[in-house]
């Protein structure tokens, strides 16, 4: 198995990789936002890319999402953990609380959320965004490996920022009943169900958002909590990746199957060309 992680550079860091090994990879999609970095960690393979690059120098909406997906899904990976700074909306979710999500709301606006199109229309089912085993698998990983104060499943809102959340916005999110919210899970999840790989997060709470009274987020709390926040992500990491089970299954792994709306020989060979990595097995004629 290989393993892929999506974070900042404190996880790669952090990590006692060994035989470790940079990789440039180019994509149809553009350049992913840095290198992958390849290395060993309990006998597993893993492939490393920070989501905002090396200097945190690309905005959530700039993220190249599309080429950071394809470059994993490249370089052999079939299952992603990913990394998140989130906001809290919940009084019971304070700063320093790791989240594993099982549900997203998409209020993203300007991001490309598929890598088809072009000529190849796929319909693909979406309901449950977060593998389930994976989900599971994080959740107990983080009460395996930390202190920290561990919520399984929940729903991340993602906005589209930069900017915070305004306070009507974030009184709206909690009156739907949501739990956190960010701003990268959207397009990565869909992303990555399309490459057909195996995808959760675990998340780390820095702040309330603005919805609470004399609390309203500001970047210094978040940087602040997110470096404490580091330690337990990254032992969370690190269990998950030693534990995993080699009988995983995931449905992810042929989430393509029967959502190809156009037939092969209509889907323009350009496109074709563009989707093999992705899509070739259900393209055959």
């Amino acid at each position: 198995m290989t393993i892929g992680v999506i974070g900042g550079s404190g996880i790669y860091e952090a990590l006692p990789l060994e035989n470790t090994r940079t990789e440039s990879i180019s994509t149809p999609y553009g350049e992913p936002t840095d290198d992958v970095t390849l290395g060993e960690l309990g006998g597993r393979e893993v492939a490393f890319l920070p989501r905002h690059g090396s200097d945190h120098q690309h905005t959530p909406t700039d993220v190249s999402y599309r080429a950071n997906i394809y470059a994993l899904k490249a370089a052999g990976v079939d299952r992603v953990i990913a990394t998140n700074a989130v906001g809290s909306l919940r009084e019971d979710l304070p700063p320093q609380t790791l989240v594993v999500p099982d549900q997203i709301f998409d209020r993203t606006k300007h991001r490309s959320p598929t890598f088809f199109g072009d000529g190849m229309v796929v319909h693909m089912g979406f309901a449950k965004p977060y593998c389930p085993e994976m989900v599971a698998h994080l959740a107990e990983s983080a009460r395996e490996a930390t202190d920290a104060q561990v919520a399984e499943n929940g729903t991340y809102v993602c906005i589209e920022g930069p900017q915070f959340s305004t306070k009507a916005e974030s009184e709206f999110y909690r009156e739907q009943g949501w739990d956190v919210v960010g701003m990268t899970a959207i397009p990565e999840a869909k992303l990555a169900r399309e490459a057909e790989l195996s995808y959760a997060t675990v998340a780390g709470v820095t702040d309330y958002d603005v919805w609470k009274e004399d609390s309203e987020v500001t970047l210094e709390e978040v940087l602040e909590n997110a470096e404490a926040n580091q330690e337990s992500i990254n032992a969370v990491i690190e269990r998950a990746i030693r534990t995993m089970p080699d009988d995983f299954e995931s449905h992810a792994w042929s989430a393509l199957e029967g959502t190809i709306n156009t037939p092969p020989e209509a889907i323009p060979a350009e496109t074709r060309e563009r989707v093999e990595l992705l899509a070739g097995e259900y393209l055959e004629e």
